[in-house]
């Protein structure tokens, strides 16, 4: 998972005005001292004589009581019993949040791929998508792995922009969207870094060349100069090195990159101390 913070998604407003309020709306026994996370069906075993909305409200009791598992049972049951029902697909939304909020996140995709499917014209079909993309962006692996999955959850994420462009969901798929971009450059970086321990110089210069062509707005760029001014000063290439150094300086004057590069090149200049910030202080920074 990326190292940006996390923040659970809002549920839809009929969610939680039936969460606010369902406390007394429900007739099924509570378990008591039972643990949690044991995964047993929570619906009763006279489901079919209740209405769908006691069914849907007692899920929503468990959800609040994070007795997860049996939330996702009660919620089903209203599908399976009252498959007609205005509460069945409600219900089917509800599921998949509860999966997503234990972290099953591929069987809250599943969930939301059905639903989107099913329900296209839902007053929610804008959360559902927005939820899906949010199970997709947890997934992220840190910098040093493979990275299809930051690819995968940022074409989610740009859907949600693209369909819903005016809506809060866009405005936070937007924010997500840049830091993935970011992780996605920090990635070019870890690999340019790599080949430039091993003497790959032309390799390095590839990776670092896509980090200041295709991610100008990361935070990753200055380094990405930097890195470049370092290589072509070890292969002889003086211009091409105060060349990228200019660039640095002029797009970066205040970088501690930059005063790294120009102590390359100007005989007693000192160097930036070895600090550097990492992703989650670049993330910070960035948000504030």
């Amino acid at each position: 998972m990326m190292a940006a913070p996390m923040i659970r998604p809002i549920l839809p407003v009929l969610a939680i005005m039936l969460l606010a309020g369902c406390g007394d709306s429900w007739r099924f026994q509570q378990g008591t001292g039972a643990d949690p996370s044991l995964n047993r069906s929570a619906a009763p075993a006279d489901a079919a004589d209740q209405t769908p909305e006691a069914l849907y409200a007692a899920g929503m009791q468990e959800l609040r009581a994070n007795r997860y598992q049996r939330a996702v049972d009660l919620f089903d049951a209203v599908e399976r019993e009252h498959p007609y029902s205005t509460w069945a697909t409600n219900a089917k939304l509800m599921a998949a949040y509860t999966d997503y909020y234990r972290n099953r996140y591929t069987e809250a995709i599943g969930a939301l791929d059905r639903f989107i499917q099913l329900h296209p014209a839902h007053r929610d079909i804008a959360y559902a998508y927005y939820l899906r993309a949010l199970a997709q962006y947890e997934q992220i692996n840190d910098a040093e792995r493979d990275q299809q999955q930051t690819v995968v959850a940022m074409t989610a994420l740009q859907d949600v922009v693209n369909r819903f462009p005016d809506t809060t969901y866009a405005r936070d798929a937007r924010l997500k969207i840049d830091l993935a971009r970011d992780h996605l450059a920090g990635r070019e970086m870890h690999v340019g870094r790599w080949y430039q321990r091993q003497g790959l110089s032309g390799a390095a210069i590839g990776r670092f060349r896509r980090v200041v062509e295709e991610y100008q707005t990361t935070n990753h760029v200055p380094e990405a100069l930097h890195r470049l001014t370092e290589i072509y000063i070890s292969l002889g290439l003086t211009e091409e090195a105060r060349r990228t150094a200019s660039v640095l300086g002029h797009n970066y004057p205040g970088s501690p990159w930059y005063q790294d590069s120009y102590a390359l090149l100007v005989e007693g200049a000192r160097p930036a101390s070895q600090d550097r910030p990492g992703f989650v202080t670049r993330a910070v920074n960035w948000l504030f």
